[in-house]
């Protein structure tokens, strides 16, 4: 055991000598008086034991947040009208807050795929790029692909850093294009937990755009030309088959977020997760508070001497 005081031992102890010279009337209320003091100062000690269960707070959690920022993603059908990369920063956001200890890397599926930042530890850097997510131009979209992100992802995953690893795939899993979509099972050896969110309707919703980066104009609604050179409006709708299927190569569950607290299980999971990873065998060496041995009985006094003062006042 061993003592680590929160003020001054002396100063405690001066307290503590001036309260009980400040006798209360009655053996019952001073010995109750002397108690109360007594367990203040223990407190003030704050008693520590020796233990193998010290949880401990280190950056050994990497998070992959993988995200479809293509102009499907502006698709207006989350949570009646609301567009879906709205909800996708908003929910990024509380992912990162619940893992807060976390290092978060970011990849991006565009045109191309992009790793945006490396691991870090800087939750502003990691919310200034969420916040960054805009969907794609007009001019510069070709299309969804989600094939080059397997590449990208395992570069990530495959590194020596040995921390458990957790991904977030976040996508409407809507293809444009004649693209097959590969598997992403050789991803599964790499990740620990995780999950695929998929945004968007079976109904679809439409795309308000910009043609160009730095374009002042107002954004518009994608229009598409039909079989028959019609000109329509552009709907994008979710596909939970690729999502399905993407959760299932990597091992992950697939999560449809239709609200924010759709990922609350999820979370609720990992963080159980990361709690083993701190107590037990993977848990250091050191010392704990038993502060609340002393916090109870001192509490049951402080509460029995409010109670017996008051009506002590109001039979006067």
């Amino acid at each position: 055991m061993k003592i680590n005081p929160i003020i001054p031992i002396w100063v405690m102890s001066l307290i503590c000598v001036f309260f009980l010279l400040l006798r209360r009337k009655g053996m019952f209320n001073y010995i109750r008086q002397i108690l109360i003091v007594v367990l203040l100062f223990v407190l003030n000690l704050r008693p520590m034991i020796e233990t193998d269960n010290v949880p401990t707070v280190t950056q050994n959690v990497d998070v992959l947040f993988v995200i479809d920022d293509t102009i499907s993603m502006l698709a207006e059908d989350y949570n009646g009208s609301e567009r879906r990369i709205d909800a996708v920063k908003a929910d990024c956001r509380y992912i990162a807050d619940n893992i807060p200890t976390a290092n978060f890397s970011v990849i991006t599926i565009g045109n191309m795929t992009d790793k945006v930042i490396p691991y870090t530890s800087d939750i502003n850097l990691f919310y200034r790029v969420i916040d960054s997510l805009s969907g794609q131009t007009r001019i510069y979209a070709n299309g969804t692909s989600f094939n080059e992100a397997i590449e990208v992802m395992k570069s990530d995953l495959d590194n020596e850093r040995d921390n458990y690893q957790i991904v977030f795939f976040i996508s409407d899993g809507e293809i444009t294009g004649n693209e097959k979509l590969k598997s992403y099972s050789e991803l599964k050896e790499f990740i620990d937990d995780g999950a695929v969110l998929g945004y968007g309707t079976s109904t679809g919703g439409p795309m308000k755009t910009i043609s160009y980066a730095g374009d002042e104009d107002a954004p518009e609604y994608l229009y598409i030309y039909d079989e028959h050179y019609n000109k329509v409006e552009a709907i994008s709708k979710i596909d939970e088959n690729n999502l399905n299927s993407i959760a299932s190569d990597m091992g992950v569950s697939y999560v449809h977020m239709t609200k924010q607290s759709a990922i609350n299980d999820k979370l609720d999971e990992i963080k159980d997760e990361i709690d083993e990873l701190a107590y037990g065998e993977n848990g250091k060496k050191g010392y704990r508070d038993i502060y609340y041995f002393v916090v109870i009985p001192l509490c049951v006094l402080l509460v029995f001497d409010f109670v017996y003062y008051r009506r002590k006042v109001r039979i006067k």
